[in-house]
């Protein structure tokens, strides 16, 4: 889009405007992430921040962006002669989720540097954003790999590039800003920790403000360049505010008892590591700069609380971000110096937000819900303890009127404690996206053989590249040292690392196993292996059956947020309709392996065998478990019957799935686990 959305003109999100504010202030703070829903404005800030950063003063015709004042003695484009340089505007750089990674840090012509010793480099991505902003829409479905890429040169202030013995370095600082959407699946912690700061936005509720949004996207799509110019003044107003805070930022001080209360607040919420005391000092000087103030107060010390610790005092994904305000204050007050106005910080409430300027002046967290708030569940919160305390809910088959059910329904249990599930794996060698559980061949990894490259050649398999070129020699010409090599002669190196997988649980919610620890230990289970998942980078996903139908309590999914909700509030009770549960398992796999073919599934049922619902239950369960063997999937069976009575139906069901049946007793919280991957052996056994 020529013209941008304007800054100034962003309705609300005073958080988020605050929090880019500051980091183009002192870039040092470390960046930005922005969680929130879709459609509340994310992107379009962040593409109008670009607008109002001070021009970058570059050496002329280098393409690493190197300072005149300082140019990068390692510059592949260098040395450079001193001379004046010429002003652009600052880069906004935007990395796809489906980049390469050659795309990111660069490429070396592989081909002239083993035949001429040329290095030849191609910059990436990360050198574009060198001095700018690099900017990542979901950041969170970003590729494993990129995200090691990513961290290193964010940590180091430089991206690497070395293939076979050569190797170009580059200066390569940037301001990292990352949007996504938390149902889609959470960050990995390294890369978490790496923002500086984060700030949760939400869609305005109150219909004035609405109307006001939609009326200033209407005017702006109509006419973008005169709605830009009705915001002219402002966007100078704030752009000339960043220079005059940037060149104040060095004389504002930053006294022992602010330090304090960085040092007491960081350890009172028991934050990791000590990253998170520096971005707070960096960001309450920047705060006070913004503010036109030589003198850090508490007022800053507390925004800058909310904005830098959320994300960090998670201790597990099951954790949602957010800081208790009450406790900020308490500390800030306890640890709180004699000087300046170190005892107000328990007193601002964020009723300061009522300015309407726009240009969040860090008053206090937004009417929106800031980072620091504590964001609303997504369905609501997840179980009320008096549900699960409720006497006489242990009986199999005794209903009990749930909240909104009948009499065959059964209030929800809640879930037993999660626990570290062994690891688990697919038989086999597939070829599904990177992680960190089963066998694959993907870009990175151990080598394990050779072939010809197909398209661009992304990892030089060297010894085989020179097998080709030796016995051509003499035929070629070749009078020196150096190997004469062509492109036919190059080898892609064949890897063989990790793949993510997705695990179907298919869970039996009827009368027969509505025995509430039975459920409470399946539950716990299920988020055992969805935080298992969270960390291999896996897909989980959840259907149920109960009463007269099946139905997909859980979609495929990384976000462990939205799954520990979704358990949770699961309800029990009503007939067996086992069929249906299998058909919907087999539908799920169907659409997933439209949408990601190479992703290889573990489906998990969850069943006492019986098969009550429908006409002809128990045929019409062993044609549908027939129906997923017959497509190869990897199945195991968790004999859930109870009594002193047993019929064995949930190992002929095990048999029709061409899987593996495990007895009550295997069932329990620290071994299901391991029940999962004994199905490995079953699967192997069959392909053999």
């Amino acid at each position: 889009m020529s013209t941008p959305y304007p800054f100034t003109a962003v309705v609300g999100q005073d958080d988020l405007r605050l929090a880019l504010l500051l980091n183009a202030v002192s870039p040092r703070v470390g960046g930005v992430l922005v969680r929130g829903e879709k459609g509340t404005a994310k992107s379009t800030a962040v593409r109008a921040l670009a607008a109002l950063m001070p021009e970058t003063e570059v050496v002329p015709g280098c393409r690493f962006s190197c300072d005149p004042a300082a140019p990068d003695p390692s510059c592949p484009d260098g040395p450079h002669e001193s001379r004046p340089g010429v002003r652009r505007p600052t880069a906004l750089v935007e990395l796809p989720v489906g980049a390469s990674e050659d795309r990111l840090v660069g490429a070396l012509d592989i081909e002239r540097a083993l035949a001429e010793g040329v290095k030849a480099f191609e910059p990436g991505l990360l050198a574009d954003a060198h001095r700018g902003i690099l900017y990542v829409d979901e950041v969170n479905l970003l590729n494993d790999h990129l995200v090691d890429l990513l961290l290193d040169a964010a940590a180091m202030g430089a991206s690497y590039v070395e293939r076979e013995g050569v190797s170009v370095r580059h200066a390569a600082r940037f301001l990292l800003v990352g949007t996504m959407n938390p149902e889609e699946g959470e960050l990995r912690p390294q890369l978490l920790d790496r923002f500086g700061l984060t700030v949760e936005v939400k869609a305005s509720r109150e219909p004035d403000q609405r109307v006001e949004v939609v009326r200033r996207r209407l005017a702006y799509d109509d006419a973008p360049e005169e709605f830009a110019a009705r915001w002219a003044g402002e966007e100078a107003a704030v752009r000339q505010r960043i220079v005059e805070a940037r060149e104040l930022l060095p004389s504002v001080r930053l006294g022992d008892a602010a330090l304090r209360q960085i040092a007491a607040t960081c350890a009172a919420f028991e934050v990791d590591g000590m990253r998170a005391d520096i971005v707070m000092a960096r960001t309450a000087t920047a705060l006070a700069a913004w503010a036109g103030r030589t003198d850090v107060l508490a007022e800053d010390v507390r925004q800058a609380a909310l904005l830098a610790l959320p994300h960090r005092r998670r201790r597990n994904p099951f954790d949602a971000p957010g800081l208790d305000e009450d406790r900020l204050d308490e500390t800030l007050e306890q640890f709180g110096g004699q000087d300046g106005d170190g005892d107000g910080a328990g007193n601002d409430d964020g009723d300061g937000n009522d300015d309407g300027d726009g240009d969040g002046d860090g008053d206090g967290p937004g009417p929106g819900g800031g980072p620091g708030g504590r964001p609303e569940p997504d369905g609501g919160p997840p179980g009320d303890g008096d549900a699960a305390a409720r006497p006489g809910s242990d009986g199999a088959g005794e209903p009990q009127a749930g909240p909104g059910g009948g009499a065959g329904e059964q209030v929800p249990a809640r879930a037993s404690e999660p626990f570290r599930t062994k690891v688990l794996s697919v038989p086999g060698v597939g070829e599904g996206a990177a992680g960190r559980r089963s066998r694959a061949r993907t870009e990175r990894g151990r080598t394990t053989g050779a072939h010809r490259p197909r398209g661009a050649l992304t990892k030089l398999h060297l010894a085989a590249t020179v097998r080709a070129a030796a016995p051509h020699q003499r035929a070629r010409g070749r009078s020196g040292p150096g190997l004469v090599v062509r492109r036919d002669d190059l080898r892609q190196a064949v890897r063989e690392g990790h793949e993510s997988n997705l695990v179907l649980f298919v869970v039996d919610a009827s009368g027969s196993m509505a025995a509430r620890q039975r459920m409470s230990a399946v539950k716990g289970a299920v988020l055992s292996l969805l935080l298992d998942a969270y960390r291999r980078r896996d897909k989980v996903g959840l259907v149920t059956f109960r009463g007269t139908a099946a139905e997909v309590a859980l979609p495929p999914t990384s976000s462990v947020d939205v799954a520990a909700v979704r358990l949770e509030s699961l309800p029990t009770g009503g007939r067996t309709p086992l069929a249906a549960g299998l058909l919907r398992a087999h539908d799920v796999l169907r659409v997933e392996r439209l949408r990601d073919p190479a992703r290889r599934p573990l489906v998990v049922v969850v069943t006492d065998g019986r098969a009550t619902g429908g006409p002809e239950p128990v045929a019409l369960a062993g044609r549908a478990a027939r129906l997923l063997a017959a497509e190869g999937t990897a199945c195991v069976v968790v004999d859930c019957e109870a009594g002193p009575v047993r019929l064995g139906l949930a190992g002929q069901l095990a048999d029709e799935l061409g899987g593996t049946a495990v007895t009550p007793a295997e069932l329990r919280a620290d071994s299901i686990a391991g029940v999962v991957r004994d199905v490995q052996g079953a699967g192997t056994r069959r392909a053999a």
